[in-house]
């Protein structure tokens, strides 16, 4: 709630999170009064069951031997008298004992789940960054297919855009790029290579993403921006801000580019953490570019200014956007768009709009919207 305070603030959800923080917090309560009493219960039980039987072993040897001496009287009492704390010890480690399971459940849990898989061998060679689908097809554990038949190829250092409603698989199609998911069916290459032959640290390193969420971390904005990137100066850093057109309120901090942005970038609005994101990918000089949404969260001003930051970075990368607005769409090389994770349209903007299809519907309902 505490990272996503805003959000809670703008929706005038705060009624329900108090509600939601009053459940969570009674349910605690009560388990916790539940193992206090469990506690209280259970200690003093073995203390009564250590006596009654002490005793019972007391009554049998007097009944067997028929009397006790002082000394083995004595001696007795003594070993009886010892024993108590350590059994009540022993009794207090049941209640941790559950404790402990409980959180060894959930880690546990977290342990077991399936890692990535990571069989390639192919690492630091130069990519073109050339990205090809062949038949690509997509379902998640349901075994409905989010993607289908999904074939396309993109030449290196050209733009594909993908359009299409929410919930066609835009954002799934690029999950398969980064090996977030991996494919049903087909094959997904970039240089014509598949791109399970590559190291998992090697593509991930080698693609940039901006997305509509950004995630920004409780630390510098020089720290955040150099998130990623190794061996980095101060130097590259702020030039890489100034292309991202986010020198400018940087700059306007007292500690400029030591000024720490709070839990999730807290501390900036949605357009200075999107160009803080930008100024990363650009850091990055990655081959593939990524843009999910990226100017969603801008003002007018601000989308211009990041708008002409982007077309810089794009320049000789092979970039795939995700977006609603024709304003960054209408450039790209090639375009898809996806309904029900299948492709119904593709081509460039001028050819899609001769065709009179869906696209060119959702571009003019996009001019009338605007």
């Amino acid at each position: 709630t505490f990272s996503g305070i805003r959000q809670v603030k703008s929706s005038a959800n705060e009624g329900n999170e108090k509600d939601r923080f009053f459940q969570i917090s009674d349910l605690t309560k009560r388990l916790g009064l539940k193992l206090a009493k469990f506690s209280a219960i259970y200690t003093p039980f073995m203390q009564v069951m250590v006596i009654i039987v002490m005793a019972l072993i007391m009554y049998i040897v007097l009944l067997s031997r028929g009397s006790m001496d002082t000394a083995q009287l004595v001696a007795y009492v003594t070993a009886v008298g010892l024993l108590p704390k350590p059994i009540r010890s022993l009794s207090e480690v049941h209640p941790k004992l559950l404790e402990a399971a409980v959180a060894a459940e959930e880690v546990f849990n977290h342990i077991d789940l399936e890692q990535e898989q990571d069989q390639g061998q192919i690492d630091n060679v130069n990519l073109l960054g050339k990205l090809s689908f062949n038949q690509v097809s997509f379902a998640y554990k349901d075994d409905q297919l989010a993607l289908e038949g999904i074939d396309f190829q993109l030449e290196a250092g050209k733009t594909l855009a993908i359009v299409g409603r929410s919930g066609g698989g835009k954002s799934t199609l690029v999950n398969l790029i980064t090996r977030f998911y991996l494919p049903s069916q087909g094959e997904v290459r970039i240089d014509d290579v598949s791109i399970n032959q590559y190291k998992l640290a090697f593509l991930r390193g080698s693609i940039a993403m901006v997305s509509q969420q950004v995630v920004l971390f409780n630390d510098s904005i020089k720290a955040n921006i150099a998130y990623g990137a190794a061996d980095v100066t101060e130097s590259e850093i702020v030039a890489a801000a100034k292309a991202a057109n986010a020198d400018e309120f940087i700059s306007d901090f007292p500690q400029a580019y030591d000024t720490v942005v709070g839990e999730n970038g807290a501390m900036l609005s949605g357009g200075q953490r999107q160009r803080i994101a930008i100024a990363r990918a650009i850091l990055s000089d990655a081959r593939l570019l990524i843009l999910d949404e990226a100017t969603s969260a801008l003002d007018n001003e601000s989308e211009v200014k990041v708008q002409l930051a982007l077309e810089s970075l794009m320049k000789d990368r092979t970039t795939i956007v995700i977006a609603h607005r024709l304003s960054t769409i209408e450039n790209a090389d090639h375009i898809l768009l996806l309904d029900d994770g299948k492709i119904v349209e593709q081509g460039s903007h001028e050819q899609l709009m001769q065709i009179n299809g869906l696209y060119s519907r959702m571009v003019l309902r996009d001019f009338i919207d605007a």
